[in-house]
């Protein structure tokens, strides 16, 4: 009897070899440009990732950091390992981000720290990547116009004047006059570039809604428990005309909530950690970082 050898069907031998003969090249050369293409990306995302290490643990500048100190006030309150941290991720965010002045804006050296210090502040007690969906920072001069004809304008928006914008797009804009209202006043629960950025914590799970990607599975239920009860809580006091430490902004929405809560979790920590304790304990865990103690 006939022994019949059974050979194995590699179908993705065969698709190259098809791909070959239409190329007209030979199926081998095509399997090892294949592979040196392959080797050539692990090398390049080897080196990046080297890049963004050194980058994540060389110190500012000298003018870089006189920037900072001058204009981000919480910086000279942080303790060293976060300070270190900080300049760390403001290298690596100025590195992979442009920014694009707009209406006649300038961008300075002082523009681009400034809001780099700010936007990295978010991400200092979290081992996170710099914002992956971004690209670009457009920067404003002064309040401008959005919707109908001006700026991401769609057919059915109405204009409106506005201080900043976060878009899933990959782009945060910003006006630079409202950017230097929050540095001449960091106490006081009001800052566009904190706002905007947490935005972009929001949206790194694809939705803006209130809730960023979580340390775990097992946080998001208290995580909803916690921002629902405190949402609807601050919805009534907004009703009621009464004074809150969260800006009345966050009513608009659980996406505006959480922006605005995070506004305050910076800025008026003690007012926030006496009125809404579970809230910043939530806030606390989140960020992992607690600024009542900065001072």
């Amino acid at each position: 009897m006939r022994v019949r050898t059974r050979i194995p069907y590699d179908r993705s031998m065969t698709r190259l070899a098809l791909f070959a003969a239409l190329v007209g090249l030979p199926w081998y050369l095509l399997a090892v440009g294949g592979v040196v293409a392959a080797m050539v990306w692990g090398l390049r995302r080897q080196a990046r990732a080297t890049h963004r290490r050194l980058l994540r643990t060389t110190p500012l500048s000298p003018e870089w950091r006189a920037v900072v100190e001058q204009n981000v006030s919480p910086y000279v309150h942080l303790p060293p390992a976060l300070q270190t941290k900080l300049e760390g991720y403001i290298n690596l965010f100025l590195d992979e981000k442009g920014f694009e002045g707009c209406g006649g804006q300038e961008i300075t050296d002082e523009v681009r720290v400034t809001i780099a210090a700010q936007a990295c502040l978010l991400l200092i007690g979290r081992d996170s990547q710099c914002y992956p969906r971004l690209r670009s920072i457009l920067v404003y001069p002064h309040t401008y116009v959005a919707g109908g004809k001006g700026l991401f304008g769609g057919d059915g928006d109405a204009p409106s004047v506005r201080l900043g914008e976060s878009w899933q797009t990959g782009v945060v804009v910003l006006a630079w006059d409202s950017v230097c209202g929050g540095i001449r006043n960091f106490d006081d629960g009001h800052n566009v570039v904190l706002h905007e950025f947490s935005h972009q914590l929001d949206q790194e799970d694809g939705s803006a809604d209130g809730t960023p990607l979580l340390d775990t599975l097992s946080c998001y239920g208290s995580w909803s428990r916690c921002l629902g009860r405190e949402y609807q809580l601050f919805l009534k006091q907004v009703a009621k005309h009464r004074r809150t430490v969260i800006d009345h902004y966050g009513a608009t929405n659980a996406a505006e909530f959480f922006a605005t809560a995070t506004e305050a979790f910076f800025e008026k920590p003690e007012a926030l950690s006496r009125k809404h304790p579970d809230l910043y304990a939530e806030l606390q865990q989140y960020y992992h970082l607690d600024p009542v103690t900065w001072g």
